[in-house]
C-alpha cells in the first residue's frame, strides 16, 4: 500500500482529464457532472488509513512540526505533518510532489516516493 498525496492526484487529473480539478483542493476542485461523480465514488472507495483521526496522531503531527523547527526546518503545512504522522503510524510510504514530505523524511522515519520515481 502507498499513500498518495493530493499533489499527485491533482497533477494526474489535470493532465488526463481536461482540468477536472483546480489547484485549490482535490475534491473541492471537481466540476459538477458525471465525470466528477464517477471520480468521487471511486475515490471514496479507496482504503482509509485513519478514520477518525485520533488525538495521538494530532500530537504526533505537532511533534513532527516541532522537531523540524528545532532543526531549522519550517514545514509550510500542518496538514502535511498530519499526513506524515498517519503514514508513519501505518508504515506506508507517501507518493508526493511536495517538498515538505522530503524535509520530514529527513528527520523522521517517514518513507517517501517522489513523483519522478513512479
Amino acid at each position: 500500500m502507498i499513500l498518495v498525496d493530493t499533489s499527485i492526484w491533482i497533477d494526474l487529473l489535470k493532465k488526463n482529464s481536461a482540468r477536472l480539478v483546480q489547484e485549490d483542493d482535490l475534491l473541492q476542485g471537481l466540476r459538477p457532472g458525471h465525470q466528477s461523480d464517477h471520480f468521487r465514488s471511486n475515490f471514496l472507495a479507496l482504503p482509509v488509513l485513519s478514520d477518525p483521526i485520533s488525538i495521538a496522531l494530532y500530537l504526533s503531527a505537532a511533534d513532527i512540526y516541532r522537531q523540524g523547527r528545532r532543526r531549522g526546518i519550517t514545514i509550510r503545512s500542518s496538514i502535511d505533518c498530519l499526513i506524515a504522522a498517519i503514514a508513519i503510524e501505518n508504515s506506508v510510504p507517501i507518493w508526493h510532489r511536495d517538498r515538505d514530505f522530503e524535509a520530514i523524511a529527513g528527520y523522521t522515519s517517514l518513507e517517501v516516493v517522489p513523483a519522478a520515481s513512479l
